[in-house]
């Protein structure tokens, strides 16, 4: 199962973080941009060309460090086809060099629509009597809100072509709430009914460590209610977002994470994008200073996690 790859490398690496590739311009040193516009002008092809050898550095310092990236697609397509097709290279590139990928596309539709979204971002598209791999990302996050409808389309591709998928469950930003913690008639929050869905779900995907390819996305900003769906399922793995710029930090990730240090990877973009900002460092060290906060963050959380071992 598709996760399990991921859990393993978590445990090679002995860190359980993933580096969001959400990439804006301003992110990007200039004469790294100079060198893109210099052969495409300043269009959507020369951004598109800076995005690229920017992911690129970034990915070659830190792929020996982190397990995975998560590229958001809306970083890439508003820069256009041009955007998309280096968000295709980026995907390609990471698993070149032995990192698991989470596209996060936040798709959700039912019927034709979402095996058209499956196909296109897990699966296989067939083209006359040939099958093509569009994207070919190992993940992909998925709203589920539409139901059962929205999940086993993707269901069936997860199973067929290895991948797997993060659901949103109770997601990080300030005004989750306002949905998410409303109660049902039977007294449960939509977010825990989501999560036990989660865990039905993902029966269809199981692993050998414990835990389904159905994960649920889960913000470092409510760590009780991160803590309270660890305990209440115990077969689904958690994207936690919110560390670092979000404001959620070591101690706040660590109720999501199990007995053997496993169970949940957390997402950092712009603390690991822009850290040779923040750092003050050289344009020429971006991808240096990127890997020193990596080393940080993940000094951080095994901090209060400990050593991440696979079950016995």
């Amino acid at each position: 199962m598709s996760l399990d790859r991921m859990i393993e490398k978590i445990v090679a690496l002995q860190n359980p973080t993933v580096a969001g590739l959400d990439p804006k311009l301003d992110y990007i040193p200039q004469y790294l941009r100079e060198e893109a516009y210099a052969r495409h002008g300043r269009t959507l092809e020369g951004a598109a060309a800076a995005i690229l050898a920017y992911n690129k550095a970034l990915i070659d310092a830190l792929c020996g460090i982190v397990p995975a990236v998560k590229p958001q697609a809306a970083y890439y397509e508003m820069y256009g086809w041009q955007g998309v097709r280096t968000l295709y290279e980026t995907i390609r590139y990471a698993q070149e060099k032995g990192m698991y990928v989470i596209l996060d596309g936040k798709r959700n539709d039912i019927g034709a629509t979402m095996e058209s979204y499956a196909a296109a971002w897990l699966g296989l598209t067939p083209v006359e009597d040939s099958l093509e791999k569009p994207f070919g990302a190992d993940c992909l996050t998925v709203n589920g809100y539409l139901g059962s409808d929205g999940i086993n389309p993707l269901l069936k591709v997860c199973g067929e072509q290895d991948k797997a998928m993060f659901v949103l469950v109770k997601t990080s930003n300030p005004s989750s709430g306002e949905l998410q913690d409303q109660k049902l008639e039977s007294g449960e929050t939509v977010y825990r009914a989501m999560g036990a869905f989660c865990e039905k779900w993902g029966g269809e995907l199981p692993g050998k460590y414990g835990y389904s390819g159905v994960g649920a996305v889960v913000g470092a900003t409510y760590p009780s209610q991160l803590g309270e769906l660890r305990a209440a399922k115990p077969s689904t793995f958690f994207l936690v977002p919110g560390y670092g710029a979000q404001g959620g930090g070591a101690k706040d990730v660590a109720p999501g994470f199990d007995k053997n240090g496993l169970g949940a990877i957390v997402n950092a973009s712009r603390s690991i994008l822009c850290a040779w900002k923040k750092t003050n460092a050289a344009p020429e060290d971006f991808a240096k200073a990127a890997a020193a906060e990596a080393v940080r963050m993940r000094d951080d959380i095994m901090g209060e996690v400990g050593e991440i071992r696979l079950p016995q």
